[in-house]
């Protein structure tokens, strides 16, 4: 079955598709910065801003009365303050910058507080996942449905561990210390949007972390639950947008994935 996309996602995966040409571009030039005595940190910042660039000016010439939160400038508030984008015009910058091609390009629409339209765009693989609110969730025009692994020791889950001055290491240290031992293994990919499209695809069978922005996670969250997982706040009854945890799975593993991980605090 090939999916009816509407015109505004057909929009999104345009402008998605049009800020990867500009980083493609750009990691192949941090690439050759890595062997010199260059630091490429103020390119890639650069790299960030021209996508975002790219991203804001073609959505906003369609949908010109729509709010705008972005990782790399101040949110607007539309004519319509009940539609806004959320964008991470460069999700996995830390990979970008060592040259290791796992990163993504994430858009969101948001309407009347709920995410109705998401596209991640992995430009190094060509893999564009992309879902709407009530049509399911797809990669290239192929369906995505979570995993349907029932034992645990099977499963592959994924986290972000803290890093720098970030906080919540010794929790997250003792959430992987607890789950280990319960599943097949652990993966620490560095781009949260990425982890999210995973877990829709069937790839991962979980994730959770925690300190997150609302670009991060937002078209995550409706890929996986348009794929038939769950998602929660690892704050109970709030929404992870806003509180910046979420825990995502399978249907078939989420509470005892939840339970492990809200067990180690």
């Amino acid at each position: 079955m090939v999916p009816n996309y509407s015109p505004t996602l057909n929009l999104m995966i345009k402008a998605a598709r049009k800020a990867a040409r500009s980083l493609l571009k750009d990691f192949g030039e941090v690439e050759y910065l890595q062997a010199s005595t260059k630091s490429p940190g103020d390119f890639v910042s650069k790299a960030d801003l021209r996508a975002e660039k790219i991203i804001r000016e073609e959505l906003e010439q369609a949908r010109p009365y729509y709010g705008w939160i972005g990782e790399e400038s101040e949110e607007a508030i539309g004519k319509d303050p009940t539609r806004r984008w959320i964008v991470d015009p460069l999700d996995g910058t830390s990979n970008f910058l060592h040259g290791i091609p796992h990163w993504a390009i994430s858009i969101a629409l948001e309407h009347k507080k709920e995410i109705v339209v998401g596209v991640i765009y992995d430009p190094v693989k060509d893999e564009c996942y992309v879902a709407e609110k009530g049509n399911g969730a797809w990669l290239n025009e192929k369906r995505l449905r979570v995993s349907g692994r029932e034992n645990m020791l099977e499963m592959l889950f994924a986290t972000g561990i803290p890093f720098a001055n970030k906080t919540g290491l010794s929790s997250t240290l003792q959430e992987i210390n607890n789950l280990m031992p319960k599943c097949s293994g652990l993966r620490r990919n560095g781009a949260a949007a990425l982890d999210l499209a995973y877990v829709a695809a069937g790839r991962l069978d979980g994730y959770w972390e925690r300190g997150l922005n609302s670009w991060d996670i937002a078209a995550g969250i409706l890929l996986v639950k348009e794929a038939g997982g769950l998602v929660e706040s690892l704050e109970k009854n709030l929404d992870p947008i806003s509180n910046g945890s979420i825990i995502a799975a399978s249907n078939k593993v989420f509470n005892q994935f939840s339970n492990i991980i809200l067990k180690s605090n």
